[in-house]
């Protein structure tokens, strides 16, 4: 990934493209502050958690500017997370999310909002980078309760 995003970024340098450049640094940034903490090079899971971690930070502020109605930021933001996006594998549409948090449902054999934490358990480990948490959460809490 790192490798990747130094080509994307001298690619940017040279196109002189300062929004995609910025973003890029951020996440190059974000990944080998995230390597140094751990002292090795990162998986491609921990990769994965990092840029979505970015996303998910970028997501809150996002939804925090528009309620503010702060245009100008919400418009950067959404570029940011254009770029974001790139890095990360293609997002399941809700009915694939769905479809995992049955199989999950019918594996750990959970009937009821006690075993959340059972079925969010088998299900987040599928869907790691791929769909949003809270997503997830939401699904796995309106098949529970019926």
């Amino acid at each position: 990934m790192l490798e990747e995003l130094n080509q994307d970024m001298k690619t940017a340098m040279k196109a002189k493209d300062r929004e995609n450049l910025t973003t890029i640094r951020m996440l190059k940034s974000a990944l080998q502050l995230e390597q140094i903490n751990k002292g090795e090079e990162l998986t491609e899971d921990e990769e994965l958690t990092v840029l979505s971690r970015e996303k998910k930070q970028r997501v809150e502020s996002l939804n925090e500017f528009k309620a503010a109605g702060r245009e100008d930021l919400v418009e950067k933001l959404e570029k940011e997370l254009s770029i974001v996006d790139r890095y990360l594998p293609e997002q399941l549409s809700e009915d694939e999310v769905t479809q995992i948090v049955h199989d999950a449902i019918e594996q750990t054999g959970a009937d009821s909002m006690k075993d959340m934490g059972k079925v969010m358990g088998a299900v987040l480990p599928k869907v790691k980078g791929k769909a949003d948490g809270s997503l997830v959460s939401s699904i796995v809490k309106k098949e529970l309760s019926q």
